[in-house]
């Protein structure tokens, strides 16, 4: 069950939320809560990218010679 959440806006931001739910047909409720369930995915997500990354570093494993040509080959500028 969702549990109520107070958010301070300022004018500007509140003004172009209320024109995005009416654009859009949806309530400031719902928007908000959509913005804010992204922004906690999308934070959770990159916080277990730098985890793996740091594990990895830990672990000495890094890429090799071979694999760091190909990716060198694959974004050199074409000629």
């Amino acid at each position: 069950m969702p549990a109520p959440f107070t958010v301070r806006l300022d004018e500007a931001t509140l003004t172009a939320l209320d024109r995005l739910a009416e654009k859009t047909d949806r309530s400031r409720n719902w928007l908000v809560g959509r913005a804010i369930e992204d922004f906690v995915a999308l934070n959770a997500w990159q916080l277990g990218k730098i985890e793996a990354g740091l594990a990895a570093a830990d672990r000495a494993d890094f890429a090799g010679d071979d694999e760091l040509a190909r990716v060198r080959k694959k974004f050199a500028p074409k000629s």
